[in-house]
């Protein structure tokens, strides 16, 4: 494979990692992959990410509150979390949104989310969305502020995808387009142009099939580009090219 992997979600400081990182980051950038964006879910898990992009020539990081975090998180973090944002290392607003499976208030979870999509406009800057069971509130606030960015781990339907894509946002997908059971996410694929989609891992979790169930890396993107690519026509190095391209373009990175 010569096409480089772009892996436009991940979470290498999770403590999944802490017993081999550095070898394991090692390995990556030495083979298959070239870049990799790191994402934040507090203000101090993002101080990390960007810790790690420092350390790593190939690697960027988001900055961010997620949702199921918003409980720990004061708002005195959004304004911590400029400079951190004003950093070259720092390409994204990350990982926000909105997840109603578990049982965080929804408010507070807005609130979260609507700021750093306003910090996120303010300071011209892409966002990573995460939704998760939140489909129809989560569009109402892309419809309503209009970012640019990514809508990562998508699992929405194809009409929803076709929306996003049609607002000139990018759609990131897992290993799940691997799954048994993938239809309704392949469907999505394949709603979305080529030039709009990225691939991602989202590790450590959503390890694609045939590494469903241990624990992810960037490394296994070629069985998630490969499901996407057939969608497509496309050979797996086509999609694996292409997607690199376009989180370069969206994060403002030079391959």
């Amino acid at each position: 494979m010569t096409a480089k992997i772009f892996d436009s979600h991940a979470h290498y400081n999770d403590g999944r990692f802490d017993s081999d990182r550095e070898q394991l980051l090692g390995e990556l950038f030495a083979g298959p992959v070239s870049h990799i964006l790191n994402c934040g879910i507090t203000y101090a898990d993002s101080v990390q990410c960007l810790e790690l992009a420092r350390q790593w020539p190939g690697m960027y990081a988001a900055a961010g509150i997620h949702p199921e975090n918003v409980e720990e998180s004061v708002p005195e973090d959004l304004q911590r979390l400029r400079a951190l944002w004003a950093d070259p290392r720092v390409v994204a607003v990350g990982e926000i949104g909105l997840d109603y499976h578990w049982d965080t208030p929804r408010d507070l979870q807005h609130f979260y989310f609507e700021e750093q999509l306003k910090l996120a406009k303010e300071l011209d800057m892409p966002v990573v969305i995460h939704d998760r069971e939140a489909h129809a509130d989560t569009m109402e606030l892309v419809r309503r502020y209009r970012p640019r960015g990514v809508m990562h781990c998508f699992s929405g339907s194809a009409e929803m995808a076709r929306e996003l894509a049609d607002m000139g946002m990018y759609v990131g997908f897992t290993g799940v387009v691997t799954f048994a059971n993938a239809r309704r996410p392949l469907e999505a694929v394949a709603a979305v142009p080529p030039r709009l989609l990225l691939v991602e891992t989202d590790c450590p979790y959503m390890a694609p099939v045939p590494n469903r169930g241990r624990r992810c890396d960037s490394g296994m993107i070629q069985y998630t580009a490969a499901a996407m690519a057939a969608v497509h026509g496309m050979s797996a190095e086509e999609m694996i090219a292409q997607t690199a391209e376009n989180a370069a373009e969206l994060f403002g990175i030079t391959l």
